[in-house]
């Protein structure tokens, strides 16, 4: 069987709250579907006060899909993490690996959307020096002993399953982020293919003494969904990718570097650019790696379903 990946952001942008419920419990009900069917992640993001409903809670949504399954890991990419309190993130991250058995992993971020922070009162200007002292943090938290904490000696309980503390990344494409996840001995996740990036990062791990590596996307990265008929499919759902990856690219600045960042105007010119596609089952079967995206962009959730049943029906 492929590597398959499921995506979920849960955009939604009718936000009317019984269709958000709905993509909610479809999400849960798919994660069943896909445990049961071998996939093997599913992938959870972060954003906050997007006009499109696209999920502001991927550790919530891990937990959740993550108790209700078995055997699929869950990755959240990526947890925006100066916008949280980090003794919180560090017993929420604790808590969901004992309940999972080590089944979470988690990208850190800076995040690149100063209105995030503004809406949740943070300082963009000290973005950086606020991730470094929540990595402290989360790494002295989840060791067990007593660390010293705003003026006082504390230390967290539960500890995690996962030694020597769960499953955590740098995410980022600057030399800035390499340098970080050098510095405290994790690796990297850059957001792009960036082979300059990863030499520079086991450079910096050297000259640390640290070990780690680098999980980089390939050269192309492609969010999937199956057709039997994928013109047709195009022709009646291309908005919903379209809408997503406008979405994305109005976001993105000029020193940002993603393999997901569109420039298309239209559904034809999205399908051309190939970051979004839609194969056929047959051709779906045959990839070694597949990241599949059912809901995006407020799919149509039975289209959705459609997607992921033409699918596992392939493979069997």
């Amino acid at each position: 069987m492929p590597l398959s990946l499921v995506r979920f952001n849960l955009i939604d942008p009718s936000l009317d709250a019984g269709a958000l419920s709905d993509r909610y419990r479809a999400m849960l009900e798919m994660a069943d579907f896909i445990d049961i069917n071998g996939f093997f992640m599913a992938t959870f993001e972060e954003h906050h006060g997007a006009v499109n409903a696209w999920s502001p809670t991927p550790l919530l949504n891990a937990a959740t899909v993550l108790a209700r399954t078995t055997n699929l890991a869950a990755s959240v990419s990526a947890l925006l993490l100066p916008l949280h309190d980090p003794i919180r993130v560090a017993e929420d991250i604790a808590v969901i690996d004992l309940m999972s058995g080590g089944r979470l992993t988690v990208i850190l971020g800076l995040g690149y959307r100063p209105s995030e922070y503004e809406l949740l009162g943070k300082d963009w200007t000290r973005r950086g020096k606020i991730m470094d002292e929540s990595i402290s943090v989360l790494l002295k938290a989840w060791s067990g002993e007593p660390f010293e904490h705003n003026g006082g000696t504390h230390q967290i309980t539960p500890s995690p399953v996962t030694k020597p503390h769960p499953f955590i990344m740098i995410g980022g494409t600057s030399k800035i982020a390499a340098r970080r996840a050098a510095r405290f001995g994790l690796p990297l996740s850059p957001a792009a293919h960036l082979p300059e990036l990863e030499a520079y990062y086991y450079d910096q791990c050297e000259q640390h003494g640290t070990q780690g590596f680098c999980a980089m996307p390939g050269e192309k990265t492609q969010m999937t969904f199956v057709a039997e008929d994928p013109d047709k499919a195009w022709a009646e759902l291309g908005h919903h990718f379209l809408h997503e990856a406008s979405m994305y690219s109005s976001w993105q600045t000029s020193d940002i570097s993603s393999a997901v960042h569109s420039h298309a105007e239209t559904p034809e010119e999205l399908r051309a650019e190939g970051i979004y596609q839609i194969i056929t089952p047959d051709a779906a079967a045959a990839l070694e790696q597949i990241v599949h995206h059912p809901l995006c962009g407020g799919m149509p959730i039975d289209a959705a379903w459609e997607s992921l049943q033409l699918y596992v029906d392939a493979l069997s």
